[in-house]
């Protein structure tokens, strides 16, 4: 008897006082002779992480990059300085960076939260789309 609360108590609590968050799936594995993982604890938060994705170690940033052509290098200048001012929600969260070369729009996200991430790119291309009609409906855009 003591040596099974021994293995379940060491499993729960953990030696650095970190256990499973669901209780008996350590205990059970310890038991068995797996090595015992510490975890880091885990409670309630936004998006359930208890740790932000930007301080968990060794978490790989979600980059995504889109290409938007354009018939001339004027419009896509003209939709470049309509969608940079936006500031991104998120600024911390999310990176965002807009380049133009020659008819070409070029946006690139970097994030490690990839629902905000979604989120960001979502918003670009209702933005983006209602540039787009704009500059559809007005026609070409004229030289200086």
């Amino acid at each position: 008897m003591r040596g099974a609360d021994a293995d379940a108590g060491g499993a729960a609590g953990g030696a650095d006082g970190h256990g499973d968050p669901g209780g008996g799936g350590t205990a059970a594995a310890v038991a068995g002779g797996a090595p015992r993982v510490a975890r880091a604890p885990h409670g309630p938060g936004p998006g359930g992480d208890a740790v932000p994705a930007a301080r968990r170690p060794g978490i790989q940033p979600h980059i995504f990059a889109l290409s938007v052509p354009f018939p001339t290098p004027l419009e896509a200048e003209i939709a470049h300085g309509s969608l940079a001012p936006d500031a991104e929600p998120h600024q911390r969260a999310v990176g965002k960076d807009l380049t133009v070369s020659g008819c070409i729009l070029a946006v690139r996200w970097k994030a490690e939260d990839s629902r905000l991430l979604r989120i960001s790119i979502i918003n670009f291309l209702d933005q983006l789309s209602l540039v787009v009609q704009t500059m559809q409906r007005f026609g070409p855009p004229v030289s200086r």
